[in-house]
Parts: structure tokens; sequence; C-alpha cells
């Protein structure tokens, strides 16, 4: 982080081009598709979306997500052990609101896209098949930085938590949820490692730190389910053996959707256990209905002298463009509760396409919200001395 400037970010996935969501939609669905036209859309969306984000003001860039299908479902095609037939239990908060999830329904049977609720399921030893993949994407994106003039530390790049994968994709193979987290780890620590030891950033997606309260333990007492979290962080911690924290940053979220929300964990309630993660930096949600005022957890919770904050001062959810001033007054009072601006970035609250079409948000309105997160963050600077 530098001290004078409130560095801007995004959570990762960015609006994929309709051809190259087209594609994904029909593999997903089992539709056969020629994988060389998929590797060239992807190559072409690649180039298409870092200059957009150059564009918006961003300071800290990706690749949007654009040679993935989805934001953790994309592990099945670089790791062994799955096999189609998965389920996952459904959205505590959206069940609850029989009209709000019929609503729901009828907006996603409408949409072409992948789904992250059809999903696979583990029935083998899960083995990380080929790093030339990650190592490709890696060299991909290095050149992609250079073409736009930039160096690969202006860059990053995300990986799953290996707790999400273990909530989403069931095993039918290990018998036992440490085991199988402990096999996850071990075959994503090949794409911790690529991305850092190829100059970029790793932040680690872990929806499942936040989400999975009201999806696999809401009918379970709280314990329960900070006892995942612990363990998944310790499981973090061992895939990031000897990757140094502040080349790593740990996003949590409550699920990137429209919804009630009205289950979701507090985040007091988990906030000790992140502080666990060997990790520089937060990426948590700060500009949603539902989690705006936990702004204030930091004064009962201060954030560790070793972590900087990306807070998320833009919703992903919706198409309202948020003001400039109404992100610098965001950003501000964070500043005030940690302290100070020097350890405080902007982010938005999740990515726009987690998966391929699912996004909400219109792309044109996207780099609007984005450029309004960065001009707030100018605003904000300026306004706490930077």
């Amino acid at each position: 982080m530098s001290e004078s400037r409130i560095q801007t970010t995004h959570a990762g996935s960015l609006p994929r081009p309709a051809e190259l969501v087209l594609l994904y939609a029909r593999r997903a669905h089992g539709q056969p598709i020629d994988e060389a036209e998929l590797a060239r859309a992807a190559d072409a969306a690649t180039r298409w979306v870092v200059p957009k984000q150059l564009e918006a003001g961003i300071d800290l860039v990706n690749n949007g997500e654009q040679t993935r299908e989805a934001f953790f479902l994309y592990v099945q095609r670089r790791m062994s052990g799955f096999a189609a037939g998965g389920g996952r239990p459904p959205l505590g908060d959206v069940a609850r609101y029989p009209a709000f999830a019929e609503m729901r329904a009828r907006l996603t049977e409408q949409l072409t896209a992948v789904s992250n609720f059809v999903l696979p399921r583990v029935v083998d030893e899960v083995r990380y098949l080929d790093d030339s993949i990650i190592a490709e994407e890696c060299t991909d994106f290095a050149a992609v930085l250079a073409e736009n003039g930039l160096a690969t530390t202006r860059g990053f790049l995300c990986a799953p938590s290996p707790g999400i994968i273990a909530a989403a994709i069931r095993d039918e193979h290990y018998g036992d949820e440490d085991a199988y987290l402990g096999a996850l780890t071990a075959a994503l620590r090949t794409e911790y490692k690529a991305v850092v030891d190829a100059g970029f950033h790793l932040q680690l997606d872990c929806p499942d730190l936040a989400l999975e309260r009201h999806i696999t333990y809401a009918d379970r007492p709280l314990a329960d389910f900070q006892d995942f979290v612990a363990r998944v962080i310790a499981r973090l911690n061992e895939g990031l053996d000897g990757i140094p924290p502040e080349a790593v940053r740990l996003h949590v979220c409550w699920g990137n959707y429209e919804g009630p929300h009205d289950l979701d964990v507090p985040l007091a309630d988990i906030l000790p256990l992140l502080y666990e993660a060997k990790v520089g930096a937060l990426v948590l949600p700060f500009a949603n209905p539902r989690h705006a005022h936990e702004y204030r957890v930091f004064e009962a919770q201060p954030l560790p002298e070793s972590m900087t904050l990306f807070a998320g001062v833009i919703d992903t959810t919706t198409n309202f463009v948020e003001h400039p001033e109404v992100v610098a007054d965001r950003l501000e009072n964070l500043a005030r509760v940690l302290g100070g601006p020097e350890r405080l970035g902007a982010a938005t609250d999740c990515g726009f396409d987690t998966s391929a079409g699912f996004g909400r948000v219109a792309e044109d309105v996207v780099w609007a919200k984005l450029a309004a997160m960065c001009e707030g963050a100018r605003i904000a600077e300026a306004r706490l001395g930077g």
C-alpha cells in the first residue's frame, strides 16, 4: 500500500463478452464446443478487459477471470476426481421467502449462463493434473500487462478456498471432511504458488467463510460454523506455507446475489477467525445494505497491524451507479475506525460475473461503477490528507 494513496481494485470477475459466455454455457450444459475457439475468445477477452480497468482508474487489475467459467467450478477441469451429479442445499434466506424464490427462479431460467448450483461431485482422489494450465494463464496475463505498460506487481489472480469446494461439491470418496479439505488444499497449492511465483498478488476467494452459515450450517449452532471457518483457515495457512503474506489477500462475502441476506452471519462472529489467516490483506464487503454498517466492527476488533483492508464500497448486484461522494463517505468512515487511511484500499463487494452469464449488472454500468469508485477514492484521499 502507498501511504499517500488509497489504492483501488476489485474482487475478481468482470463482464465477459457474449460470445465467451455462450461457449462456457454450452460446455457446462454438455454441448460440444471448439476448445480452440474458446481459448481464442478468452484471450481476446483478457486483452479487452485489462485496458477497460485502466480506463476506469483501477490501480490493481486482473484478467477478469475471462479464462474461467466460474470462480471455483473451473477446478474440475484442472483436477482429477470429479464427476457429474452433485447437489447443493438451498440458500436459507431465499427459501424463507417463497414469492422471492419463485421470482428469482423465473429470472434465472431466462439466463444463458453457467450455474453455481449445477455441480459435480468428487468420486475419486483429487489431484492437480497439469500445472502447465495455470502457468499458461499466468504467462498470458503477464503479456497483457506488459502490452499495457504494467509490471506484474500491478496484477492479481484469484484462486478458490478449499472450503468453498468442499462445501459446494459433495464428497463421495474421502468420507471425512478434514481429509477432503486436506486433499483440496494440496491440489490448490499448485495454483497459489504459481500465481505468486509469477509475480502477481494472489486473491483467495473464500465466500464459504461467511456464506456457508446460511447454506450448509443453516440448521446448526453458530459454534459449529465457526469451527468450520477455523478449520478452513488452518488449511489455507497450510496451502500458503512459504508464500509471503504480503503477496496474498483474502476475499470473504455472504454470497454475490441479490436477496434478503437476513440470515447472514454477523461479521463480528467471524472476523477474529479471519485474522488468523496468514495473508496481508482482507477484501470485505461494506457497500450492500445488509453489511454497510459493519465497518464499526473494527472499533472493537481492530485490524492487525500486519494487515490491509480492501473495503467493498461498490455493490455488485444492482445497476445503481454509486455517487463518488457516497464512496468517499464510506472510505472516510472506515479510515476513522482504522485509525487512518494508511492501510485502507477501495474495492467492490464481490465480482461482477462470478459464474459466466450470471452477472446482474450491465456491462456499461460496471465500468461506470468502477470509475465512480476510483473518483470517490480520490475525494476521500484528499480529505484525509493523502
